[in-house]
């Protein structure tokens, strides 16, 4: 009876919680540096939260690590929801592959709420690199193996390894120089400190229209209404590539269900308005929503694809 009396206490307590959540400031922990796609799109949804709720959204950008700096530190803070992290869900599943001695356990030291877009990434090259094409990259970088400097968010992160898919089935070979975010990585190849990138469209596709970047393909399944001339990676010779920025937001494991609940339907309501669709439509970026439990889903079977993807490299992530 002790037993069962202190189970419905707890499941009161959190059903309590729920309903008064929130009743004060939340911080969305951005573990990427300003300008980068996490940013982007929390800056976005951090209004819109702050407003349908009457509580402060608070963006807080801690960098470090290819982004395990901020997980690193939502992971351990405490479970009540009012420390979320918004992410590259890619780059958060990759990090157990890339990183032994990792500070936290993606699969299990999180709390998925919600998937909260798809952004493909933008396969493009400084405007000198003279390729004009999939075809025309893959032949330069056969002609000069390693010569090519490819510029990547971070060390191990989801557009790395999109580098190193494509570089895998194209039998190429490139030299993979970090930045410390995805808008630094823009920067450098728009600057000629670099060739070759990819990112996510939402990030990198400002500059490509500002003609410091020429962009090749995406890599999206199919092309992207914003940009209807630039063909997929998949149409230019590698079939089912498919590879991108898919974005999403978590808590620390151990939020209460019902509180994890209230946070997915109120996203969901604020990304599904035709505001934020037609905004994020306008940058290269989909709407990606979902239940808690889909996303936790397509989390570990990512962890597994990206698993194979870097066993099969051969990279040392250093």
């Amino acid at each position: 009876m002790k037993l069962l009396a202190a189970i419905l206490a707890c499941g009161l307590a959190a059903a309590a919680q729920a309903q008064s959540y929130p009743n004060r400031p939340i911080r969305l922990i951005v573990p990427y540096a300003a300008g980068g796609t996490s940013d982007i799109l929390a800056r976005q949804l951090g209004p819109k939260l702050t407003e349908a709720w009457g509580q402060p959204v608070v963006i807080e950008n801690k960098t470090g690590a290819n982004g395990n700096v901020g997980a690193d530190f939502v992971a351990k803070s405490a479970p009540d929801g009012y420390t979320l992290l918004i992410t590259d869900l890619g780059g958060l599943v990759i990090s157990a592959s890339v990183y032994p001695a990792l500070p936290f356990n993606p699969a299990k030291d999180f709390s998925p709420v919600v998937m909260v877009s798809y952004s493909p990434h933008v396969l493009a090259v400084h405007p000198s690199v003279p390729a004009k094409s999939v075809k025309e990259l893959i032949e330069l970088a056969k002609a000069q193996p390693g010569k090519l400097n490819f510029a990547v968010s971070g060390i191990g992160g989801a557009p790395q390894l999109a580098g190193i898919e494509f570089a895998q089935r194209a039998g190429v070979k490139w030299t993979y120089i970090p930045y410390k975010g995805g808008s630094d990585a823009v920067s450098a190849v728009a600057a000629g400190q670099a060739d070759v990138l990819f990112n996510g469209m939402l990030a990198t596709w400002p500059t490509v229209q500002g003609g410091r970047l020429r962009g090749l393909a995406v890599s999206s399944a199919q092309r992207v209404p914003t940009a209807p001339d630039t063909p997929t990676v998949a149409e230019q010779g590698m079939p089912g590539f498919e590879t991108g920025s898919f974005q999403g937001v978590v808590g620390p494991a151990g939020v209460p269900r019902e509180t994890v609940g209230k946070l997915n339907a109120e996203l969901i309501k604020v990304l599904n308005s035709s505001e934020m669709k037609e905004r994020f439509a306008k940058q290269g970026t989909e709407v990606r929503t979902g239940t808690p439990e889909s996303l936790g889903q397509w989390l570990r079977a990512e962890q597994a694809r990206w698993a194979k993807v870097v066993r099969e490299s051969g990279e040392k992530f250093e």
